[in-house]
């Protein structure tokens, strides 16, 4: 069967509680492997993406504004489905 990979946004407010760590130990103590990660810093036209869907509802500015303030650990996670 073939593995799968996946993308893992820690939030900004997860960072500023430390929880990046234990956030990707729990996904490696299901198994899954860490394949690269990546440290982005989200701007308000990035932090629209993910969102889109959700563009022209009242919470919209609300999820671009929890994504856009901080540091983003970008972690990509294999494993079989």
């Amino acid at each position: 069967m073939a593995r799968e990979t996946t993308l893992v946004l820690v939030k900004p407010d997860g960072m500023a509680r430390g929880l990046a760590g234990e956030i990707l130990a729990r996904f490696e103590r299901r198994g899954l492997e860490l394949r690269g990660a990546r440290l982005l810093k989200v701007s308000k036209a990035m932090g629209r993406e993910p969102y889109a869907d959700h563009k022209g509802k009242p919470f919209f500015a609300g999820l671009v504004a929890v994504i856009s303030p901080g540091p983003v650990p970008a972690l990509a996670l294999s494993g079989q489905p």
